[in-house]
């Protein structure tokens, strides 16, 4: 009976922490309306249009509130308070179908304060963002002169709002009413609604903020545009040319490695062949040699089962992921990729533990616990320390980034009461069901010296170089992915980037599998932390190419974003490098074991 009641505590909790991750379909009658009923225009945030991350609430602009003050409280889903989303009411009355001239909803007391406030945000690029139905909106704050001498305040905000049937499925702002920012004068605020029928459907409303053009490549000649048709296809291609690279290399490294092998399992029956005389003046080399060291544990073995358990978890959260937003269509609903990712994070901590528990058994580990312990909160813990090092900076600059104190204990209690228990689940199914350490070779007691090499051979040369090929297998999708984030973007083709993934995975391994032939024809065993780092070196190419796009394909600056930038960046990049050095990984030991296992081992 306890047992089945901690089972019964135990879905409880994991079903209510879906309920707060996930954001919950919205029920078909939540988007329809009757005539007359109560529109409501929710506004965000407002900031510079260089910086996207850095936004504030929209009132902290001197803009005036509408007339209407009462409506029914809006709650925030985890993933919508973590990127900094303030709903709050605009106090416009709109009502379905109830078209409204224009009509002056409030005014501006505009005193020397105010107006250097506007000031700034004309000369900062302000814009702000509301939402009408959960369908975004963008404005601009004002503009300036040519001179920079005089701003002007868009005073007129035109709303037309598209339907079909009973609801709502296109929403345009038009910014007119441009007036001159004078100190101690009333500026008046007005708005109007048009509404119009649509043949839009409701499942289709969001494709208008699918800008095709993203994936292409501007054609400002006039006489080339009858060309464009090819700048369609550049994604197609460097898509198509990174699939031909994975073909190429994995045709190459197999028939190298084919030949390479069969020659030296010739070459070592040769030797069985002989008598101990005539193997004792020959000159035995290569990989053989270090059967007695090949598993020998590796260095730090808590740190590094720790690092393979949460590349495979990191792997399993973006297979889950991308599935999910090819089926559906996650950018329709504030913060829902980052709820999904977060719950899918929480969920998969059984892989975790599973892999990460079983390798530091398998490698003779007695501390399991502190390894668990580990494995759980690397992750989060370098999340959260970045998180919290901006959430100060983010707080002095008062801005709508700053997580708030429930949030973080929120996320407190998702990595205490659900990541370090299932986490837990996993550590000991793994060191229960493959945590036996079945080497086809046994492990010497002393370790064999290891003879010199060529410099390029050494794992510090080899670790530096084996990134590249991954990271020429991604380059290009990394602009389209950095440019959905830190741009004004919608990235929708889940499908390339499930293919780019596929095709990353394969190359790593193929890499770090020759990587580490290599190294033990060389006679050096230390192959699980070098195959495990020439993967995740991805990382450094990915974060060197981070400081490119950040100086020459945006016009970011200030201290909030140069942070939020790097930081997140840092988190990203390092994400990447574990998961990649997992990968190179698991499939380097299926390789090894693979070679070790088909050799007569006296």
């Amino acid at each position: 009976i306890m047992g089945s009641s901690r089972w019964k505590i135990a879905v409880v909790v994991f079903l209510s922490l879906a309920e707060l991750l996930l954001p919950i379909e919205a029920d078909e009658h939540e988007h329809t309306y009757t005539d007359k009923e109560e529109v409501v225009l929710w506004m965000n945030t407002v900031g510079p249009y260089h910086n996207r991350q850095e936004t504030y609430k929209y009132f902290s602009l001197p803009f005036c509130v509408g007339t209407k003050k009462t409506i029914s409280h809006y709650h925030e889903t985890l993933g919508e308070a973590l990127q900094g989303v303030e709903l709050e009411f605009s106090g416009l009355d709109i009502k379905f179908k109830d078209e409204v001239m224009q009509t002056t909803y409030c005014e501006i007391e505009l005193d020397k304060a105010k107006r250097d406030a506007f000031v700034y945000a004309i000369r900062n690029h302000y814009w702000y963002q509301m939402y009408i139905d959960d369908l975004p909106i963008w404005g601009i704050v004002g503009e300036a002169d040519e001179n920079g001498e005089d701003h002007y305040l868009w005073t007129y905000k035109k709303l037309e709002i598209g339907f079909n049937g009973n609801r709502i499925v296109d929403v345009n702002l038009t910014s007119e009413g441009k007036v001159k920012l004078v100190p101690n004068t009333r500026i008046a605020m007005s708005y109007s609604v048009k509404w119009k029928k649509s043949d839009v459907k409701f499942e289709d409303r969001f494709d208008k903020y699918l800008d095709p053009s993203f994936f292409q490549h501007r054609v400002t000649n006039n006489l080339f545009k009858h060309l464009s048709w090819i700048s369609q296809c550049i994604h197609w291609f460097s898509i198509f040319n990174s699939f031909m690279m994975v073909i190429f290399l994995v045709g190459l490294v197999s028939m190298i490695l084919m030949r390479t092998l069969r020659k030296d399992y010739a070459r070592y029956s040769k030797e069985e062949e002989m008598d101990d005389m005539d193997r004792d003046l020959g000159d035995e080399y290569g990989w053989k040699q270090v059967h007695g060291d090949v598993f020998r544990p590796s260095s730090h073995p808590m740190i590094f089962s720790s690092l393979i358990g949460s590349g495979c978890q990191i792997f399993s959260v973006s297979f889950i992921v991308i599935i999910v937003a090819m089926i559906e269509d996650l950018y329709t609903e504030r913060g829902s990729m980052l709820s999904t990712a977060i719950f899918v994070y929480a969920a998969t901590s059984p892989v975790n533990g599973y892999f990460g528990g079983s390798l530091y058994a398998k490698q003779g580990g007695r501390r399991w616990i502190k390894q668990m312990f580990i494995g759980a909160f690397l992750i989060p813990a370098m999340v959260c320390g970045t998180a919290f090092f901006i959430n100060f900076i983010a707080m002095y600059y008062h801005a709508s980034r700053a997580i708030p104190f429930g949030t973080m204990v929120a996320v407190c209690c998702i990595c205490l009461f659900v990541i370090l228990p299932l986490n837990l689940v996993g550590t000991i199914l793994g060191r229960n069901l493959s945590g036996q350490p079945n080497f086809p070779c046994r492990v010497n007691a002393v370790p064999r010296p290891i003879p010199e090499k060529k410099w390029f051979m050494e794992p510090a040369v080899i670790v530096c170089l084996g990134g590249i090929l991954p990271f020429g297998s991604i380059f290009i999708e990394m602009y389209f992915i950095f440019t959905s984030f830190w741009a004004y973007k919608i990235y929708y083709v889940y499908g390339f980037m499930m293919l780019v993934l596929v095709i990353l995975c394969i190359v790593t391994v193929c890499v770090t599998i020759v990587c580490t032939y290599f190294l033990l024809n060389a006679e050096d065993y230390r192959w699980q932390w070098t195959s495990f780092l020439s993967a995740a070196s991805t990382a450094v190419y990915v974060y060197m190419y981070s400081f490119y796009y950040y100086f020459f394909k945006t016009k970011m600056y200030g201290l909030f974003q140069t942070s939020f930038y790097f930081g997140y960046m840092a988190v990203f990049s390092t994400s990447l490098g574990i998961m990649c050095g997992a990968v190179g990984y698991v499939g380097t030991s299926a390789f090894v074991r693979k070679i070790y296992t088909n050799v007569k081992i006296d």
